[in-house]
């Protein structure tokens, strides 16, 4: 199984390893199954931009970094009731959120690494709701890795899975952090430590960011973790980046946005390379990634033209020089 762009889907030499949902979170596309070019336009016309596809090159790749689907699904589920509850000024569903926060904090605690599904694979509607889950995992992974204490995990990812929810009543975008925090600061279920995290998710290290100008420690960390994460997967799933070009950017922001040990920690948690992306090594040699083990920047690939499996960490001369893109099976 890979992630390729929809551009890149092969009618002829893919099939889809994963479903595709609609934007009422209903199957549109079933796993195992071609895309027949009619259906193909009707995805592309619904901007959505990336499926996950079986082929020969990624036979036997599973990305088992990767929260599966349906776990993925109802978080999003949960976090759109939330966004809808606080739009239409009900009563906020805070155990289900809170429940959610502890069942994706299992959900990383059990893995080595975390590979996001981007929001851009499902339907636009959708996507704000995905970000948030994304941003959630990625925050409980950074925070594992900073050891924070059990007791305020759950604080933690119930504010980044709401990080964004001023959006849904805030007239004025820019407004939304300051508008998310006086919404979830009344709520007594919800920790001020939670809605921190929407206020401050915007700051920067420096002092260059928003809506406060806070700068260094006046900054919580939960909320720097947030801030880190949120950036990544706006990166990803709104930018269109590939995972390693993420990367790069977010360690051009050390020592300004974020502090250089927090970018650090970063890189040391997420993979700069996911499975399934096809590379382009140093040797000249094509290879696709198979797996993560021990070291997340020196992934397990296997060559394309042979079907050697390697591991980098344990050739230390091979190097991955760029990602492949915009070619299908060959």
């Amino acid at each position: 199984m890979r992630l390729v762009s929809i551009d890149e889907y092969n009618h002829n030499l893919m099939q889809l390893a994963k479903p595709i949902y609609d934007k009422q979170r209903r199957i549109l596309l079933a796993a195992g199954r071609s895309i027949h070019p009619v259906y193909l336009d009707r995805l592309k016309e619904m901007d959505i931009r990336y499926l996950f596809v079986e082929d020969a090159e990624s036979s036997g790749i599973t990305i088992d970094e990767m929260v599966d689907f349906p776990t993925w699904i109802d978080a999003i589920e949960t976090v759109q009731r939330a966004f809808r509850a606080a739009a239409n000024k009900e009563e906020l569903p805070v155990r289900e959120v809170q429940k959610l926060a502890l069942k994706l904090a299992e959900e990383v605690g059990r893995r080595k690494a975390i590979v996001l599904v981007p929001a851009s694979s499902l339907a636009e509607e959708l996507r704000d709701f995905a970000h948030a889950v994304n941003t959630a995992l990625l925050s409980l992974k950074l925070a594992k890795k900073r050891q924070v204490s059990q007791m305020q995990i759950r604080d933690l990812a119930v504010g980044a899975l709401l990080h964004d929810i001023g959006k849904a009543i805030a007239e004025k975008e820019e407004d939304h952090a300051k508008e998310g925090f006086e919404f979830l600061r009344k709520r007594r279920e919800i920790s001020l430590l939670s809605a921190h995290m929407a206020y401050q998710h915007h700051e920067h290290a420096d002092g260059s960011g928003s809506p406060r100008g806070l700068e260094g420690s006046q900054i919580h960390e939960f909320a720097q973790i947030c801030g880190i994460s949120n950036m990544y997967d706006n990166l990803i799933s709104k930018g269109g980046m590939p995972p390693h070009e993420a990367m790069e950017y977010m360690m051009a922001k050390s020592g300004t946005v974020f502090t250089v040990e927090l970018v650090k920690q970063f890189v040391q948690e997420v993979p700069s390379y996911i499975p399934g992306s096809k590379v382009r090594l140093n040797n000249g040699r094509k290879a696709i990634v198979t797996k993560i083990l021990n070291s997340l920047q020196r992934p397990f690939i296997r060559y394309l033209d042979t079907g050697v499996e390697i591991s980098l960490a344990e050739h230390h001369t091979v190097l991955i020089s760029g990602i492949i893109e915009g070619e299908g099976s060959s």
